[in-house]
């Protein structure tokens, strides 16, 4: 069983923001597989199904993005899952807006939300997708940065972006993380 989560901070206000790339990830592929991420658990919204052939737990942490480690080590705990069988998708400010960038582990990178992570589960070895959402601009607070919204004429790069990303989780859960690094970096 794979667990696969997507970060972002719950509530109205952080809907379609920079940081809630990984929610949106999330709720395509529960659309694309008919998965209910609604059943509210373990500090987030969990939904079980099965994409590619393989049984999966999509996850959205609703512990906002600076915690979701809890919300991850007890969603892991509970299911025994392996830290081999966890993948993360996240927003990354490096990536131009809808590019993917998959690595087989790392470090956090300066985000909050995968140091979290990785000091709740006490290791960095965990497959991840880091969703582009631009580079702030010069003179901008990196906050206000990635809790701000999309300009709309970046739409269909971010529509491309979350089906590549929907894909590149087929690939993962089909070929393994090599092969994905080699189809989508």
């Amino acid at each position: 069983m794979y667990i696969i989560a997507g970060l972002g901070n719950p509530g109205k206000e952080y809907a379609g923001t920079r940081h809630n790339a990984g929610f949106s990830c999330i709720d395509e592929l529960a659309d694309q597989y008919n998965i209910s991420v609604d059943t509210a658990k373990f500090k987030g919204l969990i939904g079980k199904g099965v994409i590619a052939g393989q049984k999966v737990i999509l996850v959205k942490p609703m512990t906002y993005m600076n915690n979701s480690g809890e919300c991850i080590r007890e969603v892991m705990y509970y299911f025994k899952a392996d830290i081999d069988d966890f993948l993360v998708i996240f927003d990354d400010i490096s990536l131009a807006p809808g590019k993917l960038r998959i690595r087989a582990k790392g470090s956090a990178g300066g985000h909050n939300g995968i140091k979290s992570i990785i000091q709740h589960l006490g290791s960095d070895q965990f497959k991840r997708i880091k969703y582009g959402v631009g580079d702030k601009p010069r003179g901008w607070d990196l906050a206000d940065w990635v809790l701000g919204r999309f300009p709309s004429e970046l739409y269909p790069d971010l529509r491309t972006g979350n089906e590549q990303a929907c894909k590149a989780v087929e690939c993962i859960l089909t070929d393994g993380v090599e092969a994905a690094m080699n189809q989508y970096n």
